[in-house]
């Protein structure tokens, strides 16, 4: 259940426009409803090339996990500025990302994502992380469109 008095809203980072836009409007939630943010980043070993624009492997000697914690933070920073107004919590967890937002989602008040836009026979061949959590979130879910 979550807590009202001080509602968790879960928002998932990716590095995209998209999440940007999203963690904005989750930080405006949070200030006006006395919430916290749970910014969440997820990280794959398969999928991890064409996250935030990366199309080659990772520099020698940075793992995923710590490129995925670098973009999160970096993603806050310049969203939030120094200060945002209202606490917000980062967490960077290995594996698909739809898996590890509905696990967050637990006891969450909301869950925030971007929506990058790709509809149709593209948005179906890739699949959708919005689109997932619509069908399956334990909590209301928001979903923020590019642009």
């Amino acid at each position: 259940m979550a807590n009202s008095a001080h509602p968790r809203i879960v928002v998932g980072v990716d590095g995209s426009p998209a999440s940007e836009q999203a963690l904005r409007w989750a930080i405006d939630y949070a200030g006006l409803t006395g919430g916290t943010v749970h910014a969440l980043a997820a990280w794959d070993y398969p999928a991890f090339y064409g996250w935030a624009g990366l199309s080659a492997p990772p520099p020698e000697g940075l793992h995923p996990e710590e490129l995925a914690g670098q973009a999160l933070s970096e993603t806050v920073r310049r969203v939030a500025g120094d200060d945002a107004g209202v606490p917000i919590s980062e967490a960077v967890v290995p594996g698909n990302a739809a898996k590890a937002l509905l696990d967050a989602a637990k006891g969450a008040a909301l869950v925030v994502v971007g929506s990058r836009g790709l509809g149709g026979f593209t948005g179906a061949l890739l699949g959708s992380v919005s689109r997932h959590l619509t069908e399956h979130a334990p909590c209301p879910v928001v979903v923020v469109r590019e642009g």
